[in-house]
């Protein structure tokens, strides 16, 4: 059943905004201590350690630059390879196996090109497409690194027909900057990627011993902190020691992760020098750190967006292009960075909803099942939610550029003024509720959207005052969660989960489609 928002629902939720309209930071002293719990065992790339062992170990994890980024590729018999070098060779390459003695192995060569310059060191970008995977099998792969072929990993690929994926929110290695730990250090740019890569490491270590079904990883953005604006070597470095942090952990060597442009990403081309994503779009705009992409898995579409430098022209001609290569995928799943409908202070009523207007009537038109966002630290679900027809302003003359969060400055500022910011809550409520069944749906009208809590607790925001009108569920504990999303031909079905304890935080909510 379709129901319409009531004018009462319209003004408490501009009321609500309005009533935090002043408050344009929401970052709390919430978050997650590394030296808090200094006896907890982590598993490791350099061993397993705690994290007085991590401490003493960082001065080699910071530096080693040459760390392997894996991603899905274009389907689910492919995986795309990625990894800096300090040697350019003819072709990159790849070889793998499906046994450990890489007996018969094959090679899959790739591309090699001048990437980022760290101290005067120029790293060469590598990738690799590896082709032919067979489902439900362990492969072992090799990389060969300034000419030399390096240990090989493991890793085991899924079921395409009923698989299982780890939704995580906003890692941002280095968010933790400024806080104060409990062994009485203020954290700085790189004792809060310390900080934050150990208590990464932690979260994917759980994660994956308490779901052993995990397929592979999706991420809505802001894997680091260091936007890197000026392009200084200075905060390029610091930026590449976060990068250094995230691809640390010791999982993201055995499972592929479907990786975004978070704003913190978007500012440089560290993001695609270290991610090798398939069919990237090369649409009109763009960012420093690339386009968005899209790949299927199974009966699952998914299409990635860049939505940083706001132009929803470019991501409906990429969200029509996808659809248009798999029109009979029968789960359609957007994950974008900026969160259109979600629920926490910082962003929800501010930037969070510059691409509301535009994005909505995009998704409807594409019959886009879910929306996977991140950008808002705090966990929330929404009900159903469809768009109302309307043509709406979209508020463009605060868009900005888009990267490095000066557009959410400009737009703090501007709505500061009451006037505008009842102008700017008013126009962005331009959609309608759908469904409000909990539990089970089959086949409900509208778009399921979700918002993820931070996986690390670099940084968490607080919800906003009064939740909005469409939202079904949020929470802030305060601790890092994760999400699994379960999918066959005729369902989908999410859970979430508090990291420590392994404890869901929200009820299942599954779509059935008959």
């Amino acid at each position: 059943m379709k129901l319409l928002k009531s004018k009462k629902r319209l003004v408490v939720s501009i009321m609500a905004a309005l009533c935090v309209a002043s408050n344009c930071f929401a970052a709390t002293e919430h978050w997650n201590d590394a030296s808090s719990t200094p006896d907890t065992i982590v598993a490791t790339q350099i061993g397993d350690v705690n994290w007085q062992q991590w401490k003493a170990g960082w001065e080699s994890i910071k530096t080693d630059y040459e760390q392997v980024s894996i991603a899905p590729g274009k389907d689910a018999s492919q995986l795309n390879f990625g990894w800096y070098s300090k040697e350019q060779a003819k072709n990159a390459e790849i070889r793998i196996a499906d046994n450990a003695n890489m007996k018969n192995s094959s090679i899959y060569k790739g591309t090699t090109q001048p990437g980022t310059t760290i101290d005067d060191t120029t790293y060469y970008t590598n990738k690799v497409t590896v082709k032919n995977l067979k489902p439900d099998t362990t492969y072992w792969y090799q990389v060969k690194l300034n000419g030399q072929w390096q240990a090989a990993q493991t890793l085991k690929t899924g079921n395409p027909d009923e698989f299982a994926f780890m939704y995580v929110g906003d890692p941002q290695i280095g968010a933790s900057k400024g806080q104060t730990s409990a062994e009485g250090n203020k954290q700085d740019g790189e004792l809060a990627a310390r900080n934050d890569a150990y208590n990464w490491n932690k979260t994917l270590n759980a994660a994956l011993y308490q779901q052993a079904d995990i397929n592979f990883i999706v991420s809505p953005g802001d894997q680091i902190n260091e936007v890197a604006a000026n392009h200084s070597n200075e905060k390029i470095k610091l930026q590449e020691i976060q990068y250094a942090g995230y691809l640390s952990a010791k999982a993201l060597r055995n499972i592929p992760v479907a990786t975004t442009v978070g704003n913190h990403d978007s500012m440089t081309a560290g993001y695609q020098n270290h991610f090798n994503v398939p069919n990237a779009y090369q649409g009109t705009a763009k960012t420093n750190a690339g386009h968005g992409y899209y790949y299927t898995y199974g009966p699952a579409l998914f299409i990635v967006l860049n939505a940083n430098n706001y132009d929803a022209a470019d991501s409906e001609a990429l969200v029509q292009k996808a659809v248009a290569a798999h029109p009979s995928a029968q789960w359609r799943i957007v994950v974008m960075h900026q969160d259109i409908y979600g629920s926490g202070l910082d962003h929800s009523d501010s930037d969070g909803m510059l691409l509301r207007t535009k994005l909505t009537p995009v998704f409807d038109a594409n019959k886009i099942d879910v929306v996977l966002q991140g950008h808002d630290h705090t966990y929330s679900r929404s009900y159903q939610i469809s768009g109302d027809g309307k043509v709406h302003p979209d508020f463009a003359e605060y868009k900005g550029e888009g990267q490095s969060g000066e557009s959410h400055k400009a737009l703090d500022t501007a709505l500061k003024n009451k006037s505008v910011k009842y102008e700017f809550v008013k126009n962005n409520n331009c959609y309608t509720i759908a469904d409000m069944k909990q539990g089970t749906v089959i086949n409900p009208k509208g778009i399921l959207y979700i918002s993820s809590n931070s996986a690390t607790g670099s940084k968490f925001y607080e919800l906003i005052g009064q939740p909005q009108d469409y939202i079904a569920a949020r929470s802030q504990s305060w601790k890092p969660t994760y999400s699994v999303v379960r999918i066959t031909k005729n369902s989908f079905s999410i859970d979430t989960y508090d990291v420590e304890t392994g404890i869901t935080i929200d009820q299942t909510y599954r779509i059935i489609k008959k």
